[in-house]
């Protein structure tokens, strides 16, 4: 049941933020997926895991709103700054950062950090972005204000000049080098960067006309000759609400329990994922902690857990 891993070092890393979205509750995927012993998961895989415990962030109620197209603006970009730096050391120090959210504002400061380690290290920095939403809004096209829909956009340099800036530089990856997969619902303003920006963007109905398996090859085919460091961004969102309903943004039609294996299998095959963060688990919005336990067996299954 597992693949020996023996001297690779995973940090988790904690991020509770619930600022970048409508639901209460992600701020406490972190512990969620403690709870479902995800440490003891990648420490049976031969890993040695060290728990950097969660960045402390400021909740709702000791906050005012100054933008209702930005909310907690100065918050998300304090926590994200901070999250960057820790995400850089921890590849500073050659370990594989793992970050737990937490809504998907988190990708902000992941990326952020992953970003700047790569420049350093002259590596060229692809995403994989699994997610039923494109998170390509802005504060002008935005229909919410919620941060977490705009980590795309203000990864790709668009939006809100204190988000875009985070950690000293912008833009933070090359709209070549990132993909989108599992799209089912996205805004109008998000439609048009996408075509803008000529992003390749997978929608449901091209997983279920082509397959999972073919699509992930394609990508994964196409990525790692270009890239030396592929970063996947994991919102549980991706997943149909059936197989994982607690999250902040359900939408029907989703990945299936075995089309999400078979995705982070693939990965974890190909051996060119240097980092992960997955986010959006909402234990308020669960049932018996099974969205959790299916992400911890999720992010397993990426780095080497196998049926045989």
């Amino acid at each position: 049941m597992k693949q020996h891993q023996a001297g690779r070092h995973v940090d988790i890393i904690g991020f509770p933020m619930d600022l970048g979205a409508d639901h209460r509750g992600v701020d406490m995927g972190p512990s969620a997926l403690r709870i479902a012993s995800i440490q003891p998961k990648l420490e049976n895989l031969g890993y040695t895991v060290s728990d950097l415990g969660n960045i402390i962030i400021q909740n709702q109620e000791k906050q005012k709103v100054k933008n209702p197209k930005l909310k907690y603006l100065d918050e998300i970009v304090k926590t994200t700054e901070i999250l960057a730096r820790k995400v850089e050391k921890s590849l500073n120090a050659e370990h594989f950062p793992l970050c737990l959210g937490g809504d998907h504002s988190m990708a902000i400061g992941t990326v952020s950090g992953i970003s700047s380690y790569c420049k350093k290290n002259r590596k060229d920095l692809g995403l994989i972005w699994i997610d039923a939403h494109a998170d390509l809004n802005t504060e002008e096209t935005t229909p919410s204000g919620n941060i977490h829909g705009m980590s795309v956009a203000v990864l790709l340099g668009f939006g809100n000049k204190k988000l875009a800036e985070l950690h000293g530089f912008f833009p933070k990856i090359k709209p070549e080098n990132i993909v989108l997969i599992g799209l089912r619902s996205v805004d109008p303003g998000e439609r048009d960067l996408i075509k803008k920006m000529d992003l390749k963007a997978y929608t449901m109905t091209e997983i279920d006309r082509k397959g999972i398996g073919f699509i992930i090859d394609k990508i994964l085919k196409d990525l790692k000759p270009r890239v030396q460091h592929i970063h996947v961004s994991f919102d549980v969102d991706s997943i149909d609400p059936i197989t994982a309903p607690g999250v902040g943004t359900p939408v029907s039609g989703g990945l299936s329990y075995r089309e999400a294996h078979l995705l982070m299998e693939t990965i974890a095959e190909c051996g060119c994922m240097s980092s992960l963060e997955v986010a959006e688990v909402n234990p308020i919005l669960d049932s018996n902690n099974k969205s959790a336990e299916i992400t911890a067996e999720l992010v397993a299954s990426s780095l080497g857990l196998r049926i045989l």
